[in-house]
């Protein structure tokens, strides 16, 4: 049993350790529902949807919506993302 839920953030500057600002809150309420020995073991993976070396603040603020939405990671069954507000009549 695992969460299997994604989160989707931009990263201006190269960062191999940072993995986002989902909210703690709502991370931890999940993982308090994993077994005791998943809580104690666990993985989380990293991947870069999407790059460039060119692109404004603006552009990148842009794209990691476009994605959030594309992805559905502010269905709160799918995602951590909270903003924006998920309609799932769209």
């Amino acid at each position: 049993m695992a969460t299997n839920k994604i989160y989707i953030g931009k990263l201006a500057y190269e960062s191999f350790r940072y993995f986002g600002s989902p909210s703690k809150k709502v991370v931890d309420e999940d993982f308090r529902k994993l077994p005791i020995e998943q809580q104690k073991d666990y993985s989380v993976r990293k991947e870069i949807l999407w790059e460039s070396a060119t692109c404004t603040d603006s552009e990148l603020s842009d794209k990691e919506v476009e994605y959030i939405k594309m992805y559905q990671s502010n269905n709160p069954s799918i995602g951590y993302n909270r903003w924006p507000k998920f309609n799932d009549n769209c």
